[in-house]
C-alpha cells in the first residue's frame, strides 16, 4: 500500500472511530427513570441499590433540593424497629445552614432528638410506625414511607424569608422473605409457612405500570398530558379465589390522605369520578386481566398554585368472594363520555347508578380497614401486620399508597438528559446533533468514502500523465 493509500485508511480510521465513540446515552429517552434518587445512609455519591439483595435498604428523593453530589444532605438508616434520618444543615448545598427548629419528620411534625458535634447535622430517630409513617406492602416488600419537611421561618426581619419550603420523601424498604434481625430465628412449634396459611394473610399492593402495562414503571416523572397507569393487586396465597376493587382514590400534597387539598379519583364505592370531569379520560380497563387485579388510568394532574407539583395517590382496596357478583357496595364504574352513561367493569349496569346520585351505599358498618395497633408486642414484629383484627379472620381491606409523583408542566420545562429540568423552548443536552447515532455513522461513513474517493483520484492523477482537459 502506497503513502496514499495508509494516508486514505487512516482518515477513514478516524472518521470510523468518531462515529463509534457518539455515546446513544446521550439522548434521553422519554420517561427514563427521572427524579429517581436512591442513596444509603453514607454522604457519598447516591447509587442505586440492588433490589434482590435481602438487608432492608433506603430510598431517598432529594429532587426538590438544588444540593449536588458529593454532598448527600439527607441519609436515612433502616434500622430493625426504627428509622434514623440523619440532615446535614447545609440544605441546599449553598454554604448556608438552615435552623434546626425548621426540620420535621413525617405528618405528625416530629422533631429532632440530637444534633451533631458542630451543629452542622441532624438527627431524627422514629419508630416505623411512628411521626404517621405509612406502609406499602408489595409481593416481596413491606415499604415504610415518611417525609422530611423543612418550612423556613422568618429569622430577623419577619417579613422575608431566603429559603423554600422542601419536602424529601423517605423510604424503607424491607424484604419479607428474609429476616432482617440480627438475632438468630428460634423455631416456635408452629412452622411459619403453616401459620401464614391458617391466618389467610392478604397482601394489597398499587403499582404504577408502563404505558403497555407490561412491567412496573421505574421512574416517577409526568407532563401534563400524559395518563398514569396504576394497577391493584392482591395476594391471597391459598385463600378461595378473590375479586379485588378499588373502594376510593384520593390526591393529596403529602402522604397524610387527609391532608388538604386533596382531589377525590375514586369514592362513592368504586366509581372513578375524576373521569366525569371534561377534560379527562380517566377509566378503569375492562376487561380484568385477573380477578385478584385491577386496572385503570388517571389523566396526570397538579395542584394549582403550588410549585412543588408533586402528589401523592392513597388508596382503600377490599376484597370480595370471586363468585359473589359486584354490587353497589363492591363495584368498578368508569363513565362513559359518547353514552354519558356509568358502565361497570363486571355486573349489570344498575350498580353504577347511584355514581351519578352520588347515595352509593359505604362500607362503614363492616369495614375491617388496616390499622397497626401502636403498641404490637416484640420488636421484629413491629414491620409486620396483624391479620386478625376484631375476631375476623382476615384483614379484607387495606389502604395503600403511592408518591412522590412529579407532574411537569410541558410549557415551563423539559427533561434534560441528566435528570434535570431544562428551560422550556431551549434544547435537552445531546438533542442538538439532531439525528440518531446509526444515521449519524451513516453519514461520517459517506463522507469518508468521499474523501477517500476523491484522494485516489488525485494521487492517481500525479503519478500518471493526466488526460488533455483535466486539471488538478
Amino acid at each position: 500500500m502506497g503513502p496514499g493509500g495508509r494516508l486514505g485508511f487512516a482518515v477513514f480510521c478516524w472518521v470510523l472511530a468518531e462515529a463509534v465513540s457518539s455515546s446513544p446515552w446521550r439522548f434521553p429517552p422519554r420517561g427514563s427513570g427521572v427524579l429517581e434518587v436512591r442513596g444509603d445512609s453514607s454522604w457519598s455519591r447516591p447509587r442505586v441499590p440492588s433490589f434482590s439483595r435481602p438487608s432492608p435498604w433506603a430510598w431517598v428523593d432529594v429532587s426538590q433540593l438544588q444540593a449536588a453530589a458529593p454532598l448527600h444532605p439527607v441519609a436515612v438508616e433502616c434500622q430493625e424497629a426504627q428509622v434514623v434520618v440523619t440532615v446535614h444543615r447545609d440544605l441546599f448545598g449553598t454554604g448556608h445552614l438552615v435552623k434546626a427548629g425548621d426540620l420535621t419528620l413525617g405528618s405528625a411534625a416530629c422533631l429532632p432528638v440530637a444534633q451533631g458535634a458542630a451543629e452542622s447535622t441532624v438527627t431524627f430517630v422514629a419508630g416505623l410506625h411512628e411521626c404517621g409513617s405509612s406502609l406499602q406492602m408489595t409481593p416481596d416488600s413491606l415499604i415504610y414511607k415518611t417525609s422530611l419537611s423543612y418550612k423556613p421561618t422568618p429569622s430577623g426581619n419577619l417579613v422575608i424569608v431566603r429559603t423554600n419550603p422542601a419536602v424529601v420523601a423517605l423510604e424503607c424498604h424491607y424484604p419479607r422473605r428474609s429476616n432482617v434481625s440480627s438475632n438468630g430465628v428460634r423455631p416456635t412449634w408452629a412452622p411459619f409457612r403453616s401459620t401464614l396459611l391458617a391466618e389467610e394473610r392478604l397482601t394489597f399492593s398499587l403499582r404504577l405500570m408502563t404505558d403497555d402495562w407490561s412491567t412496573e414503571r421505574l421512574s416517577n416523572g409526568f407532563q401534563l398530558g400524559e395518563s398514569l397507569h396504576l394497577q391493584a393487586d392482591v395476594a391471597s396465597g391459598g385463600h378461595v379465589p378473590l375479586r379485588l376493587f378499588v373502594d376510593d382514590c384520593v390526591a393529596t400534597l403529602s402522604p397524610d390522605r387527609t391532608s388538604s387539598p386533596r382531589y377525590a379519583l375514586i369514592e362513592l364505592s368504586g366509581c372513578l369520578v375524576d373521569g366525569r370531569s371534561d377534560d379527562s379520560s380517566s377509566a378503569f380497563i375492562s376487561p380484568r386481566l385477573r380477578q385478584d387485579t385491577l386496572r385503570f388510568t388517571v389523566d396526570a394532574f397538579r395542584f394549582a398554585g403550588d410549585d412543588r407539583n408533586l402528589i401523592y395517590i392513597t388508596c382503600h382496596l377490599k376484597v370480595s368472594p370471586a363468585d359473589q357478583a359486584p354490587t353497589a357496595l363492591n363495584k368498578a364504574c368508569s363513565f362513559n363520555k359518547a353514552s354519558s352513561l356509568w358502565a361497570p367493569v363486571e355486573g349489570t349496569g344498575d350498580i353504577c347508578s347511584c355514581c351519578e346520585t352520588g347515595n352509593c351505599p359505604s362500607h362503614g358498618g363492616s369495614s375491617r380497614r388496616i390499622h397497626p395497633p401502636a403498641g404490637w408486642p416484640g420488636r421484629r414484629l413491629k414491620r409486620d401486620i396483624p391479620s386478625k383484627q376484631s375476631g375476623s379472620s382476615m384483614a379484607a381491606e387495606a389502604e395503600v399508597s403511592l408518591g412522590p409523583l412529579v407532574i411537569l408542566d410541558p410549557a415551563r420545562g423539559l427533561w434534560s438528559s441528566s435528570g434535570g429540568l431544562a428551560p422550556a423552548g431551549k434544547t435537552p443536552h445531546g438533542a442538538a446533533e439532531g439525528l440518531p447515532v446509526l444515521v449519524q455513522v451513516a453519514v461520517l461513513t459517506a463522507a469518508a468514502v468521499l474523501t477517500l474517493t476523491a484522494l485516489g483520484v488525485f494521487l492517481g492523477c500525479r503519478r500518471c500523465s493526466c488526460p488533455p482537459g483535466v486539471s488538478l
